[in-house]
This record gives structure tokens, sequence and C-alpha cells, in this order.
């Protein structure tokens, strides 16, 4: 599927959350009542410390995703030099049509086109597999020694890192 990423604009912020709520809880990852639903739900906050994108096809949302960098308010893990994205998120209705692919794609050519980023790096639960398999599939590696735990959770993060 073609898309377009572009930056996400506060008409889109109702669809952004209710794309990212829907594809987590579709997902089964968290239940309605995680405390980290709050976190994915609150797009203004996100979009205040951080960049909020949307995927578009044929001229309407079918993803998010966001875009930081080291030393931002919502960077986990990014270094240095990497570009970190976090909370992908694609439409229920739109999964298994090649969105997430396209999505991850165009955040690599986007920053290929920065000035001093030189690899992309993603945190994911060890449990969320189908996210594990596209990023490997797109040259996305394993790096075991950036791992960490969900502060004050039994939850490990691996971490995906891709050199552009």
């Amino acid at each position: 599927m073609s898309v377009a990423l572009r930056r996400a604009a506060p008409s889109d912020f109702p669809e952004v959350r209710r794309i990212t709520r829907d594809a987590y809880l579709r997902a089964g990852h968290f239940a309605a009542g995680h405390p980290y639903m709050s976190v994915l739900e609150d797009v203004e906050h996100r979009a205040a410390r951080a960049e909020v994108w949307v995927a578009e096809a044929a001229g309407k949302v079918v993803a998010a995703v966001t875009l930081t960098f080291a030393g931002q308010p919502y960077s986990e893990i990014a270094l240095d030099g990497e570009l970190e994205f976090r909370m992908l998120a694609v439409d229920p209705e739109h999964q298994g049509a090649g969105v997430g692919r396209a999505v991850v794609r165009a955040i690599m050519e986007h920053a290929r086109q920065l000035p001093g980023i030189g690899a992309i790096s993603i945190t994911s639960a060890t449990f969320m597999e189908r996210a594990h398999a596209l990023y490997r599939s797109l040259g996305f590696r394993r790096a075991p020694e950036r791992d960490w735990y969900v502060p004050g959770e039994d939850v490990l993060l691996w971490v995906f890192r891709l050199e552009l």
C-alpha cells in the first residue's frame, strides 16, 4: 500500500488517538485500564514534546508514529546521531496491507535526510513478535546490550537498531 508520511496537525489528534488505542487494544498488548494506555492516548502531550506523524493512504489517516531524538522528553533509548521512533500504530482496519512496512520505510527515508542522523532505534516489548519480524525484514538488528526493563515492572523491552 502506498502511504504518505507527514507531521500530524492538531486536527489529526483525535484520529491518532483512536488508531493508537484501537491498535494496541486489538493486538492485546494492554487492557483498556492499563496506565500506559493513558500515555498512548495523550497525543497533545506527545506532540508538544516530540514529533507526531501520520501516514495517509487515499486521503485517510491509516497510521501514526512518534519520532524523537536523544535527550528529548519522549526519547527512551536514542543515542546521539539516532532517530528513535515509538508508538507505531496502524489502524486495525488497514493492518495486513503493508501499511506498517510502508511507514517504517518512510521513516528510514526521512532519517536519511536528517543531518547528523546515522541510525534509527526502536524499543519493542518482547511479546510484539509481528513488529520484530517487520523490523528484522527491513534490516534492523537487535541491540541486546541496550535492552531495558519498564521501571517498576517485570517487562523486558528489546532494542532494535538500523544503521543508515
